[in-house]
């Protein structure tokens, strides 16, 4: 597996935990299996990974939940948002590309875990663009939404919240 000096930065939704990698490898993947689905609450993670060596917690830690005997399933205590999953035998953690400051840098490459894909998930692309968020109807919900929200930047901050 190929390692890339690409430096990504990602946290939680609150921005409570924070974390650097100067270093990604090419292994972006979407995980079926049923216990990644109940890690992230899904349908599939999606995953990449960076060498363990690479990696940064630059504002807090995470909490672990030990899901199998050598994984560790990452989160932020405070929002919930999953965070990685760590095989504590490897050399690398996989981080949930969501939780990304840059997820658009990742697409997946593999479908793992097939054996518990929902059978809906192919029917995915065939899906009608469009819904609550692109309704003009719903314009003020969304922008109140949108003006109030506690959602961390999608990059590093000093501070985080902001005091007011």
């Amino acid at each position: 597996m190929e390692r890339y000096k690409k430096e990504v930065s990602g946290g939680c939704q609150c921005g409570a935990v924070r974390y650097h990698a100067t270093e990604m490898m090419d292994n972006s993947h979407i995980c079926h299996c049923r216990m990644c689905q109940k890690a992230v609450g899904n349908i599939f993670a999606a995953l990449v990974a960076a060498p363990r060596e690479a990696i940064t917690w630059t504002r807090d830690e995470p909490a672990r939940f030990r899901s199998s005997y050598h994984v560790d399933r990452g989160f932020c205590v405070r929002c919930g948002t999953p965070l990685f999953y760590d095989d504590l035998s490897g050399d690398r953690v996989n981080f949930t590309i969501g939780s990304l400051d840059h997820p658009e840098e990742f697409p997946p490459h593999a479908n793992t875990g097939n054996e518990s894909r929902v059978p809906w998930f192919d029917t995915l692309p065939s899906i009608e663009h469009g819904g609550i968020t692109e309704d003009p109807e719903r314009e003020d919900w969304w922008s109140a939404i949108q003006a109030t929200s506690h959602q961390h930047p999608d990059h590093d901050t000093d501070v985080w919240p902001v005091k007011q």
